[in-house]
């Protein structure tokens, strides 16, 4: 298997626990770091520090591309061919994306959308979460390639509690709230946390889609 942008590991290790032979190759030498730790005792397993688009393929081809939440990362003219490069005829292209979605304290991530209006003024008003049912499957890069089958869809809803600084916790890890101006991003996360201990007893539920896309390299 070859995965693509491993991060610290989280999807690696259980598939390491199954017995794959997997190369990893992961942009950052810091996660890159932690997914070896993650990873030590799994021989079969190589974490690599590359950029994907520029590491040359080995000659022998995959089973398995798996990209666990990084897909969209990557160029866009660039990942759909060379996934289907690194696959032997019939392997199988697996992506995971993860939605956010209606659901859990839906009060909260409708009344949250004013400290986004106050502080981010890129935000749409009035936007809303959608449905799960409303999100699309989307094979169309994949259908375009000409290079696979018809896409499989499996899509998972689930639902996770934080407390306030849980939850600030994660939305310090998010990119767009990550590319805000220090104070704004302060301003941001005090609102945030001003709402859910004042108003929502310090804890709010997050609902998910996570969505695995399966697509099999054409013989």
């Amino acid at each position: 298997m070859l995965e693509i942008g491993c991060g610290t590991g989280k999807a690696t290790v259980p598939i390491a626990r199954r017995g794959a032979w997997i190369v990893a190759v992961e942009l950052g030498p810091e996660m890159a770091a932690v997914a070896r730790r993650h990873l030590a005792g799994h021989e079969d397993v190589h974490v690599l520090e590359a950029v994907f688009e520029d590491w040359p393929l080995p000659p022998e081809p995959f089973d398995v591309v798996l990209a666990a939440t990084a897909f969209h990362w990557i160029d866009p003219a660039v990942r759909v061919e060379k996934a289907a490069a690194a696959l032997r005829p019939g392997g199988a292209l697996a992506t995971v994306a993860t939605h956010h979605v209606a659901g859990g304290t839906e009060r909260f991530f409708a009344e949250v959308q004013n400290c986004y209006e106050h502080f981010d003024p890129k935000t749409p008003p009035s936007l809303r979460l959608q449905a799960a049912r409303d999100i699309a499957e989307d094979d169309e890069e994949i259908a375009r390639s000409g290079r696979f089958d018809k896409a499989v869809f499996l899509r998972y809803e689930w639902e996770l509690p934080y407390t306030s600084a849980e939850y600030l916790d994660v939305l310090r890890t998010y990119s767009g709230h990550r590319a805000l101006e220090p104070a704004a991003r302060r301003g941001l996360l005090r609102c945030i946390e001003s709402l859910i201990d004042h108003d929502y007893g310090g804890a709010i539920t997050k609902r998910y889609l996570t969505e695995l896309r399966v697509a099999r390299r054409r013989k």
